[in-house]
């Protein structure tokens, strides 16, 4: 089934409640050649022109489910977002890049996500069609954190985000599991208008984590007037408590006796976290 409208994809699933939504197809297809996936029908999304680009609405952008990785890796969009663009760079291949959705990326809910450590520290918001018509508006990490999920014949039609006009920077550090596939990342948006900055990990956990004391203390200790710039020990000190906060030490036994340590594989994670987020808030305030 291949509709040409939102209204019309969500019309096709409720006609065929078993059929799977499919865009780019790049997470989809290796699950269904691993055999974890055996779709009853497929509804292709991929000629759904009013997904497939984004406009301006009351201080955000509106991006369309069907942007490919390809498409908001470009100049123009990374004027507008520049971590989104630099996470969308970093998915992968070209193949990837060319054939793989921000709304394919959000639904799929890989730890590994590129876009979504962005997306939380952006605090995007999704907008999901449902049938007759039907329009409602969540939270990305809601969505992420399972707080709230997608109903039967519902389809992520956009992403809300706010254009906050400062820097905003996204780095992440590769493994071996796979080519392009993230150990860590992290995303660091600073938000000038309410003296915030915000931060989000990839790829430690199910979902994209926000330390929020880490945020508010180096927060405060930004001169939001003047130069911003942090000592070299601050910047350092951030991303230590980012890293403890995403991954923190084992609780003590409760008998007493000596305490636990992380494994050498955990370690190393935390080091990597405590370098991106050191690094990623370094280059948005220069």
């Amino acid at each position: 089934m291949l509709p040409a409208t939102l209204d019309e994809a969500v019309a096709a699933l409720a006609d065929t409640p078993a059929a799977v939504p499919v865009a780019g197809g790049t997470d989809l297809m290796t699950e269904v050649n691993s055999g974890l996936l055996r779709p009853a029908a497929l509804v292709g999304l991929g000629r759904i022109s009013e997904i497939r680009g984004w406009e301006y609405q009351d201080g955000h952008a509106l991006l369309g489910a069907g942007l490919t990785h390809a498409r908001m890796g470009r100049p123009d969009f990374a004027a507008l977002i520049p971590a989104l663009a630099a996470a969308a760079r970093a998915a992968g291949p070209p193949q990837i890049r060319n054939a793989g959705t921000l709304g394919g990326n959000i639904v799929t809910a890989s730890p590994t996500g590129d876009s979504l450590p962005v997306l939380a520290a952006l605090e995007a918001t999704l907008l999901i069609a449902g049938a007759d018509g039907a329009r409602r508006e969540i939270p990305v990490s809601h969505l992420l954190t399972g707080m709230e999920m997608l109903r039967p014949g519902e389809i992520v039609g956009y992403v809300r985000v706010p254009l906050l006009h400062a820097p905003q920077t996204f780095l992440k550090a590769t493994g071996r599991t796979g080519p392009g596939r993230a150990l860590a990342s992290v995303a660091v948006v600073l938000d000038p208008a309410r003296r915030g900055v915000r931060c989000a990990v990839g790829a430690v956990a199910p979902m994209p984590l926000r330390p929020l004391e880490a945020e508010q203390w180096v927060a405060s200790l930004i001169d939001w007037d003047g130069r911003r710039a942090l000592a070299p020990e601050v910047l350092a000190a951030f991303g230590d408590y980012v890293a403890m906060a995403c991954i923190p030490d084992p609780p003590a036994p409760e008998g007493g006796g000596a305490a636990p340590v992380l494994p050498p594989a955990a370690l190393h994670v935390r080091r990597t976290v405590a370098t991106l987020a050191r690094r990623g808030l370094g280059r948005a305030l220069a």
